[in-house]
C-alpha cells in the first residue's frame, strides 16, 4: 500500500484526515512516522496556493505522495475575512477564544440574516511525479454572538449550522466529519486517490 503524508504537525488535523480518508487506499503517515521535521510559512494569496506550498514542500523533503490544506472562515459581512489572509491582517489573536472575540467585535454593529458565513478549504495532494490534485468544500452557516460547545477549534463555538440547530462546536466528531468543509473536501479526495492506487 503506497504511503500518503499529511502535511501537518496538528495531531488533531492528523487524527480527523485519518478518519475522512480511511478506505482511500493510501496507508495515511504523519511526519513524525516517516522522521521528517518541517515548519512551511504559509506565503499563498489563495487557499489553494497555501495548500500546494506545504504539500509540495513535504512531497519534496519526504520523496512521499504529500497531502495539505488551507481553509478559513469567509464572512459575507466582512467583504470575506478573516479569509485566506488572516495571518496577515490581525486576525490571529493569541488563541481562540481571542479570535472569537476580534470576531464579534467586527459584527457588534451587523444583524440577523447578515451575519452569514463560510467555512472553506481546499485539499492538495503533490504525487511523487509532481502532480497535484486538489479539491475544494464549504459548509454554510451564520455567526451567533454567544459561543457555545466545547468541541472544535477556532470558530467553531460561534458558527452555527442552521441545518443543525447547533453550532459547529456543539457537534459531535461523528457528526462534524459528515457536513464540515474538510469532511466535503476529503471525501472527494477519497474516491480520486482510490482511483489512482
Amino acid at each position: 500500500m503506497p504511503k500518503l503524508l499529511i502535511a501537518s504537525n496538528n495531531a488533531g488535523k492528523l487524527a480527523e484526515f485519518r478518519e475522512l480518508l480511511d478506505g482511500c487506499g493510501w496507508e495515511v503517515v504523519s511526519p513524525a512516522e516517516v522522521g521528517l521535521v518541517l515548519d512551511v510559512a504559509e506565503t499563498g494569496a489563495s487557499y489553494a496556493a497555501n495548500a500546494r506550498i506545504k504539500a509540495q514542500a513535504f512531497a519534496g523533503a519526504s520523496r512521499l505522495a504529500s497531502l495539505a490544506d488551507d481553509s478559513g472562515l469567509e464572512v459575507d459581512a466582512l467583504n470575506g475575512e478573516p479569509g485566506t489572509l488572516h495571518h496577515v491582517k490581525g486576525w490571529d489573536g493569541v488563541n481562540d477564544a481571542e479570535r472569537i472575540t476580534l470576531l464579534l467585535d467586527a459584527l457588534k454593529d451587523v444583524t440577523g440574516k447578515r451575519r452569514t458565513a463560510r467555512y472553506r478549504v481546499v485539499i492538495a495532494v503533490v504525487l511523487p511525479d509532481g502532480r497535484v490534485i486538489e479539491e475544494e468544500g464549504t459548509c454554510e452557516g451564520v455567526i451567533v454572538n454567544t459561543p457555545s460547545g466545547s468541541g472544535g477549534f477556532g470558530y467553531d463555538p460561534v458558527f452555527y449550522l442552521p441545518s443543525e440547530k447547533k453550532t459547529m462546536a456543539e457537534l459531535t466528531r461523528a457528526e462534524k466529519n459528515q457536513i464540515s468543509h474538510r469532511a466535503v473536501a476529503a471525501s472527494k479526495m477519497r474516491e480520486r486517490l482510490r482511483a489512482l492506487v
